[in-house]
């Protein structure tokens, strides 16, 4: 059968790009649950304030190795299932089970084992999602296509990230255990958490059709010709844009990372008063952790649709910076906070930021790729994402040991003022479609 071949890539409706973009809403219920109770899971099981940062590490690690080989692997198969759906799936299946496997973990080092599974799988999956925006959508919706994927990933950690709140106080499961034990609230959330991941993806590949490898290459040869090179050519000769949203990428991922690797820890320190994970109130503060995090992703999810309205005003440029010094100004307020209830409001400016953080770099950089490379380019981009990570994850113990005499809050306020300097970086990027 012939295939019609066109050369413009059709506008996509309302329900094609949410088709495309619903498996992010497993992807991220999956990161959510990681973010908001693997520091709660590696203190119960006995790990220091100060030894979190490099337990951490095996996340970041996995992301450096598997989304460049798995962009560069996706742009290249043809099958079946299409170009990018057949890492959606093995990703999903291979998040499910170690999202099953996580919270029975006993001890610390099969918790930090399973964290590099959970994050390597995760990874499998997200990247190519990333790229399926630039592979289906004109760049004229690739924004669009972002903001849809922001949305259903601030859909998805709102729902994770208050499950074991919601299980203790609406359903009654127990948030308490004994020294060394994962509470029940948890271990259930991440058998949820395991199924809808799963569900979510298969949408996807069940209702979204890739364009067939001869009309792809029709669009392609419009967009962008490049030249084949090898992994190590490609990677020097990075277009400008991507260069210079890498050093605003390094200090938001920063500011990042240590929210989720310190919240937890400042909260019940220094607005909770524990650092007990036996305590009453140590585990009413982590769930209370869970509720902000659902807090800032719920807003996030709301700002989803509205980023690109104000980017049509401004420039997505203007925009990241100003949802960046809100994020940073949300992050650094925690300090001065001694009412819990204070802390949602602090989240929204930390929602403002990741509402554009997951939107804004990626429209901006899609219009600068070569299209037959997307999903390697959209991989070597995530370099910028766990480069910080990793230096987060030597540093950060550090500096909250030896600099911050052990109070985690110090490395909250540090958070802050990183994303603030993201901001300022982020004006001096290239954004190609806007120029054109």
């Amino acid at each position: 059968m012939s295939v019609k071949v066109l050369v413009e890539k059709p506008r996509l409706t309302f329900w094609q790009i949410w088709n495309m973009s619903f498996g992010f809403l497993g992807i991220q219920f999956g990161f959510a649950l990681q973010n908001a109770n693997v520091s709660r899971i590696f203190e119960t099981l006995g790990a220091k304030v100060d030894d979190i940062p490099i337990l951490w590490i095996f996340a970041p690690l996995a992301g450096l190795l598997v989304q460049p080989l798995i962009g560069y692997m996706s742009d290249n198969t043809w099958g079946r299932l299409g170009r990018r759906k057949p890492y959606f799936l093995l990703g999903a299946i291979l998040s499910s089970f170690a999202l099953f496997i996580m919270p029975n973990s006993s001890v610390l080092w099969m918790a930090a084992g399973c964290l590099l599974i959970l994050d390597a799988s995760i990874n499998i999956s997200m990247e190519p999602f990333r790229a399926l925006v630039g592979d289906m959508l004109p760049s004229s919706q690739r924004t669009v296509g972002f903001a849809m994927q922001s949305f259903f990933i601030g859909v998805g950690a709102v729902i994770a990230s208050a499950l074991p709140y919601l299980l203790h106080n609406v359903f009654g499961m127990s948030n308490t255990a004994g020294v060394g034990e994962i509470p029940e609230t948890v271990k259930y959330s991440f058998y949820l958490g395991s199924i809808v991941f799963l569900a979510a993806v298969l949408w996807t590949v069940g209702n979204t059709k890739e364009y067939p490898p001869e009309q792809f290459e029709s669009y392609a040869s419009q967009e962008m010709v490049e030249e084949k090179g090898s992994f190590i050519k490609d990677v020097l000769s990075m277009p400008k844009t991507m260069k210079q949203l890498a050093i605003v990428q390094f200090f938001t991922w920063i500011g990042l990372f240590a929210m989720w690797i310190y919240t937890t820890s400042a909260v019940t320190s220094s607005i909770y008063g524990t650092t007990d994970t036996t305590s009453a109130a140590y585990n009413e503060g982590a769930d209370w952790v869970g509720v902000c995090f659902a807090a800032y992703n719920g807003f996030a999810a709301v700002m989803a649709f509205l980023l690109p309205m104000l980017a049509k005003s401004m420039s997505r440029k203007q925009v990241h910076a100003i949802s960046l010094v809100a994020g940073g100004i949300g992050l650094i307020s925690v300090f001065f906070i001694k009412d819990p209830k204070l802390l949602l409001v602090s989240m929204l400016g930390v929602g403002l930021a990741w509402s554009s953080i997951l939107s804004m770099p990626y429209a901006i950089l899609a219009g600068s790729l070569p299209v037959k490379k997307m999903g390697f380019f959209m991989g070597v981009f995530n370099f910028f994402i766990v480069i910080p990570q990793i230096i987060s994850a030597v540093l950060l113990g550090y500096l909250t040991k030896h600099v911050f005499g052990g109070h985690a809050i110090y490395t909250l306020v540090l958070g802050g003022v990183l994303m603030i300097l993201a901001a300022l970086l982020v004006l001096l990027v290239d954004d190609v479609d806007e120029a054109k």
